[in-house]
């Protein structure tokens, strides 16, 4: 499994995001402008370039939309969805969301607050008693803002698999949140609860719980009745125990310390992520989603301000993120050519997605590599800043 934020993924591999809801969302909103693609004549786009670029450092499969402020997407593809086969990615493939999945369970969560059925505020001993308690943990202590926000010091003990041997070993294994929660609390807090900030899955897999203890139904079928049919999000759905991707895809790849590139395409680890990081669906699907969340379209203004009001990211990831902030499922970045972009990153056994949407709401970036390089710590870091830069430029480029 594979939820981690990028610089920790590549340390690791080193040594190494009533239902309240705008009426005008109702009937699904305006259908997504479409796609431009350049003539197969025409010399290539920067946003060919950059995805390129990406393809260039081994990445198999590259997909990147971006939207422009009258709503039209321009999308581009690079390399290939099958090593074996060499057939071209396609521009509408599904993908695995990953960590981006968080921003979905956010958005749910602060729904909740916004209706009086949640607080902020309320810990989590008051919503699931008894589930987190020993070994210096307490549930009393810890806040919903807490675990929206990172900031709850819970160990993440989340099955690891990195290499292709036990890919092949684990890669069907199943697992339940209690599972995930239980495990941690075999581990003291990294921190007091409020003092510091460390990026979390255990956080996340809770807030699915307290999802359910709030409304009576799963995590996922809350995000489908609040997020994904209001806003005609038709190729996007959790997987519940399948391994497969439904739909057009490019196949996932992984190259791991040792034994080269691995085709980890089919397994479960999206089906156990759950609200940490189950989702699957396309780059039209989550750019709908980002657009509408930065346009108020899900969230009243209290609950919006809070999910963008953020503390430093602190670790690895300030150096890789310079300049980041974390809301509440929502990062925040500076731009270079001034302004912020808000995101989450999403990566998870062969995906990798780096997305963006500018404060002011009138660009976005959606990008899925379906290759994860944890081979070296130096092969991870470049992937990422090369995902960076065709985001800075997609945004910057025409400001």
């Amino acid at each position: 499994m594979r939820l981690t934020a990028p610089l920790a993924l590549a340390v690791a591999a080193s040594a190494v995001a009533a239902a309240f809801v705008v009426p005008v969302l109702a009937s699904g909103g305006p259908a997504p402008a479409p796609a431009s693609a350049a003539p197969a004549s025409a010399a290539p786009s920067a946003l060919q370039r950059d995805a390129d670029a990406i393809r260039d450092l081994g990445v198999t499969g590259v997909q990147a939309r971006v939207t422009g402020p009258d709503g039209r997407s321009q999308v581009v593809t690079s390399g290939v969805a099958d090593v074996r086969t060499k057939r071209p990615v396609p521009p509408d493939g599904r993908f695995r969301f990953a960590s981006v999945t968080k921003t979905f369970t956010a958005t749910v969560v602060l729904q909740l607050v916004g209706e009086g059925r949640l607080s902020l505020d309320d810990t989590v001993e008051h919503v699931l008693p008894g589930v987190v308690h020993g070994n210096g943990n307490d549930g009393r202590r810890i806040t919903v803002r807490n675990l929206l926000q990172h900031t709850g010091g819970l160990h993440d003990d989340m099955p690891s698999i990195d290499s292709p041997e036990s890919y092949d070993l684990h890669r069907l294994d199943t697992h339940t949140a209690e599972e995930f929660v239980a495990r941690a609390m075999r581990h003291e807090p990294y921190f007091a609860p409020g003092t510091d900030w460390k990026y979390s899955n255990t956080g996340y897999i809770l807030l699915g719980m307290i999802i359910e203890r709030v409304t009576g139904n799963p995590w996922d079928a809350e995000v489908r009745d609040r997020v994904l049919r209001p806003l005609g999000m038709n190729h996007t759905a959790f997987p519940d125990g399948s391994p497969r991707i439904t739909g057009p895809h490019a196949r996932g790849y992984q190259r791991f310390e040792t034994g080269g590139l691995t085709d980890v395409t089919e397994n479960r680890d999206s089906a156990w992520a759950g609200a940490a990081g189950g989702l699957i669906g396309t780059t039209a699907d989550l750019d709908r989603f980002l657009r509408a969340l930065d346009a108020g379209r899900l969230l009243r203004p209290a609950e919006q301000g809070e999910m963008r009001r953020g503390v430093p990211v602190k670790g690895p990831l300030a150096t890789v993120w310079a300049g980041a902030k974390d809301g509440l499922g929502l990062f925040t970045r500076p731009l270079t050519c001034g302004g912020t972009y808000s995101f989450h990153s999403g990566d998870i056994l062969g995906y990798k997605t780096r997305n963006a949407v500018t404060f002011d709401g009138r660009r976005s970036v959606v990008i899925s590599m379906s290759t994860m390089l944890e081979d070296t710590m130096d092969h991870a870091v470049q992937q990422e800043n090369a995902a960076s830069t065709l985001i800075d430029n997609a945004l910057c480029g025409t400001r």
